[in-house]
């Protein structure tokens, strides 16, 4: 893929594209008392939420299940999930919650800022082994397996500390991603490059992104997307299909897919079940629409081994080539 990194397609364009509202630059006051920040919070709250921010960040899912975003990549996680999120990357993790439920402690957060960790490289020249993982982080990191088990240990270990205990716990927590064997990391984002996007096209992949999102489930009409894009149907699908390079269908089906796969891992839902979750009517078409994005059938997908399962992350708007 011929793209242009990150730092020249620049974030806020990328949230614009991919949802109906900018990345938020989230502003990270210092603290003179700490080095770096480590917090949790539950979900909903005002913190979680599309943004991006200059700090390296580390994340960790406690609870619950939903969907990630990362760049332009949106995936599932569960509970256990750790990411790494270089400075810069937009990210977000969403859950599906009925109305009034709350995740207590969902998330645990570390953020740091390059000036800190390149001045203890620095400093410490034992530390550049830490140069690559941290270059890889700028396209985000998920790490499964025995390394995220390990990684969790050591940022709960870390909340749980103060002063020269908890640099030693981050520093740990760093070796621990760059020793990762390559079965467990698995590089989120590619290359970026410029969507050819005029103004409604940018209008139609909003409103048609948020508008699938948040009705995922339910009996999805691109009449509907093009209404709150304040279009005709034909000038709608014209426009979604140019600047996201994905027919509002293709999309559609890649998410629902993609929410499938969830619960054909962490349920033990029958096919048909799953089917009507997934926003399928018709088991035969759920079965041949999930054959065509995963290459397997539901029911191979969930006999697989976790190494053995085909990638479910979503190139989800086309903003990636191949």
């Amino acid at each position: 893929m011929n793209t242009l990194p990150i730092e020249v397609l620049g974030p806020e364009k990328i949230a614009k594209t991919l949802l109906g509202k900018p990345a938020a630059l989230e502003v990270i006051p210092p603290n003179p008392f700490h080095s770096f920040r480590y917090f949790s919070h539950d979900f909903p709250a005002e913190i979680a939420r599309w943004q991006y921010h200059p700090e390296f960040e580390i994340h960790l899912i406690r609870e619950g299940t939903g969907s990630y975003l990362i760049g332009d990549v949106i995936g599932t996680f569960e509970a256990g999930h750790v990411a790494f999120i270089g400075s810069g990357l937009p990210h977000d993790w969403m859950s599906n919650l009925k109305p009034g439920q709350v995740i207590k402690n969902r998330d645990a957060v570390i953020q740091f800022l390059p000036e800190f960790i390149n001045g203890l490289m620095e400093s410490m020249p034992e530390l550049r082994d830490l140069k690559s993982v941290l270059k890889e982080s700028s396209r985000g990191i998920i790490y499964t397996g025995e390394t995220a088990k390990r990684a969790a240990k050591e940022i709960e270990a870390l909340g749980a500390s103060s002063g020269t205990r908890r640099i030693l716990h981050l520093l740990a927590l760093l070796v621990i991603f760059a020793e990762a064997p390559k079965k467990e990391k698995q590089l989120i984002t590619k290359q970026w490059f410029t969507p050819d996007a005029s103004e409604d096209g940018i209008s139609a992949v909003e409103s048609g992104v948020k508008y699938i999102f948040e009705n995922l489930t339910k009996n999805i009409r691109m009449s509907e997307a093009a209404k709150l894009a304040h279009m005709s149907e034909p000038t709608f699908s014209k426009y979604f299909k140019k600047s996201s390079g994905l027919t509002f269908s293709e999309m559609v089906r890649k998410m629902r897919i993609s929410h499938a796969c969830r619960l054909l891992e962490d349920t033990n839902e029958t096919i048909s079940s799953i089917c009507e979750k997934s926003g399928y009517s018709n088991l035969a078409n759920f079965n041949r629409q999930f054959l065509s994005e995963m290459e397997v059938t539901p029911s191979a997908y969930r006999a697989l081994d976790e190494q053995r399962r085909p990638k479910k992350e979503l190139l989800s708007l086309g903003l990636v080539g191949d």
